[in-house]
């Protein structure tokens, strides 16, 4: 009876430990960038590349939204008409549109060019978070500037 209590409460002492020491080993990494990303509650691509971005190492908070809210919370943050996709995010005072990859929000979060942000128009397959990479449709990620204005920020080929 006494090897088994001291056995629990060795357990017991372990386990508090390694929950306290998980917020240190957080900030020793170093948390990513923190983006929150308004989409509809159904969506699954939606969820598919809020999944791809915590796997780079983002914060990903999200919002609930559809149809006309959606849309005016798009327009409002300065996504063309022309650039929209089915979500939208907001990083370090950039809005990010669509299935833009990760390392292409880093590269903008790196050389922060005076943009709104960028975007993936539509829902090209293979963009991450539309199904494999391997079977992708060429895309390009662009670059909305504050004059409305687009350029390309980055493209990729079909597979």
């Amino acid at each position: 009876m006494t090897q088994d209590m001291f056995s629990r409460r060795k357990l017991l002492i372990g386990a508090a430990a390694l929950a306290a020491a998980s917020p240190l080993r957080a900030l020793g990494q170093g948390a990513g960038p923190a983006i929150h990303v308004m989409k509809d509650p159904n969506c699954g691509c939606c969820s598919a590349w809020i999944e791809i971005l915590e796997n780079d190492g983002f914060v990903v908070t999200t919002e609930a939204s559809a149809g006309t809210l959606l849309m005016r919370y798009k327009l409002d943050n300065g996504i063309p008409q022309e650039m929209v996709s089915c979500h939208t995010g907001r990083v370090d005072g950039y809005t990010i549109e669509g299935h833009v990859p990760a390392a292409d929000i880093r590269r903008l979060l790196v050389e922060r060019p005076d943009a709104v942000g960028l975007a993936v128009p539509g829902m090209p397959y293979g963009s991450p978070g539309m199904g494999p990479e391997s079977q992708r449709e060429a895309y390009v990620v662009y670059l909305i500037r504050r004059d409305g204005t687009t350029e390309t920020f980055s493209s990729y080929q079909a597979a």
